[in-house]
């Protein structure tokens, strides 16, 4: 909202006064004249005795002008005259003057205070003021800005906010700033924070700036919708997940515990939050990817966009995003993301996967039908998966409970695993074949024959390459097959289900995600 739409109807009381009296007393009110600063003089439409006061917007306000200082009532010129030394109207602007008729021919004459006239209209001016302001509130209670209340509380149930109350805990968390980061670092509101292991989430309620030099700041929180009463009360320590990086803060964290009992949610957070959520609504927009991620019960962990740092800046219409998920959620996430994306913009979604692809030799009961025969391999498929979707982020897929869950399938007598095949997705680390078209795509426009200008140009590709973004690619890597040592492992350690699929890489907890076709299994019928 604008000064000029703030208010529905702006008519101050004595304003309401003054008109009610002119009308009385016959004279003419708010007759409108447009003011031009080359004038002075403004005659009046109808002869009149006296002007009894002008209106009209002074530096882009209401104000009243003041008779023989302002402005004075020429009586031969029937016309206005304003004084160079005295306050003017806005130029290009329409002034009001309120004046007294010459032949006025109404009974009602004494308007001084005391007089019944004057009191009858003031009681009758202190009415139509009231209506005014009751106009004005219904008018303001539709607007987010000027809502207050019970009025702003139905404005925002629109966006689906309701006021957060007392039964929310709420606490401070603090933001570090990352030691590479520079500038002034913005922590808007409804930022959405998680503990840990995400048993409770939290978002900001108040807009902090970690200004140039400032190495942490405290940021007002209070607990998520779905996070109501003792759900929300966490320890100290337990808030470090943002669900959305900010650029340039390393890490968060609470220093105390949450508490409830505090007050409810005032019309000021209130407002913010809602006006965070409507940014959030629009498609094609950062905040829109989160909240479908966040919405998918996914986690958005990373992201390359063509506004980010140097350092995860991706090419213009392209977005890139990390996020934390279990593998069954993550082709859900994954259309939801492309579902919320700008049109023409190429939108990646990835996650720290291990993909692995074991190879079993399984024997069963003879006799059994081709039909039969394809269940088992369907069962063993089912099995396998069952066990791997039990497993969290970081913990390894371990061959021997590979191995068990295959023989425990019905028909099954006896099995073996004969080899793993690993791949990891890729989430921005140059991986060799990265590397190589990095280095042949700097060779390109270097001539075969200038070998200083070649080695130059390789040892650009080589240590100053630019952060690649991630893609949906999965690179090859059998490091991940680790034996009982730590170390890859052998075929032998293999066939004895003696290894496992580790899901750690470059200190972080990924998760394995197996990737097995009915080509896969080998069955032989027992003899």
């Amino acid at each position: 909202m604008n000064g000029e739409t703030v208010r529905l109807i702006n008519r101050p009381y004595q304003e309401i006064v003054d008109d009610v009296l002119t009308a009385i007393v016959g004279g003419v009110v708010n007759e409108p004249i447009l003011f031009d600063i080359k004038s002075d003089f403004y005659p009046l439409a109808e002869p009149a005795q006296d002007v009894r006061g002008i209106t009209g917007m002074r530096n882009g306000q209401p104000h009243t002008f003041l008779k023989e200082i302002d402005f004075l009532f020429s009586l031969g010129d029937n016309a206005v005259e304003w004084q160079v030394e005295g306050t003017l109207p806005d130029d290009d602007t329409v002034f009001y003057v309120d004046y007294f008729r010459r032949n006025s021919s109404s009974p009602l004459s004494d308007i001084n205070v005391g007089s019944v006239t004057r009191t009858l209209s003031e009681a009758v001016s202190r009415e139509i003021s009231t209506v005014y302001e009751q106009i004005n509130a219904a008018y303001l209670a539709a607007f987010i800005d000027t809502a207050s209340g019970k009025s702003l509380d139905l404005v925002v149930s629109i966006l689906g906010v309701q006021r957060k109350t007392k039964e929310f805990a709420v606490g401070l968390v603090t933001f570090f700033r990352d030691p590479n980061s520079v500038g002034n670092i913005t922590i808007p509101e409804n930022v959405l924070l998680s503990t840990t292991k995400g048993e409770a989430n939290f978002q900001t309620s108040q807009l902090r700036t970690l200004q140039v030099g400032q190495l942490r700041i405290d940021v007002p929180v209070r607990a998520a919708d779905d996070f109501r009463g003792e759900a929300g009360k966490v320890a100290a320590g337990a808030i470090t997940q943002m669900v959305q990086p900010i650029a340039g803060i390393a890490r968060i964290t609470n220093f105390d515990a949450t508490f409830l009992g505090a007050e409810d949610e005032s019309d000021d957070d209130l407002r913010a939050r809602a006006k965070a959520a409507l940014r959030s609504l629009g498609k094609a927009t950062i905040a829109a990817l989160t909240r479908v991620i966040f919405e998918g019960n996914g986690k958005l962990t990373e992201l390359w966009d063509p506004n980010s740092p140097p350092a995860k800046r991706a090419t213009l219409g392209t977005v890139s995003l990390l996020i934390e998920a279990e593998p069954e959620r993550f082709p859900s996430l994954r259309a939801a993301v492309e579902e919320t994306r700008a049109a023409g913009v190429q939108a990646t979604v990835i996650a720290r996967y291990v993909y692995f692809k074991p190879r079993a030799l399984v024997t069963i009961a003879a006799g059994l039908t081709a039909a039969g025969k394809l269940q088992v391999v369907d069962d063993i498929i089912a099995a396998l998966q069952e066990y791997v979707d039990s497993l969290s982020s970081g913990h390894p897929a371990v061959g021997a409970d590979l191995l068990s869950s295959i023989k425990e399938v019905d028909d099954v007598t006896d099995a073996q695993i004969v080899d793993v095949m690993t791949w990891r997705s890729d989430v921005g680390q140059p991986g060799a074949a990265s590397l190589i078209d990095s280095v042949v795509t700097a060779v390109e426009g270097t001539g075969a024959d200038d070998k200083a200008a070649l080695r130059a140009a390789i040892t650009v590709a080589l240590t100053e390459m630019p952060p690649l973004t991630p893609t949906n690619s999965r690179i090859p890597d059998r490091s991940f097959v680790q034996g009982p040592t730590g170390q890859r492992a052998t075929d032998d350690e293999i066939e004895n289900a003696d290894f496992k699929v580790v899901a750690e890489y470059q200190g972080q907890q990924w998760w394995v995600v197996l990737d097995i076709a009915p080509a896969d299994i080998v069955l032989r019928e027992s003899e």
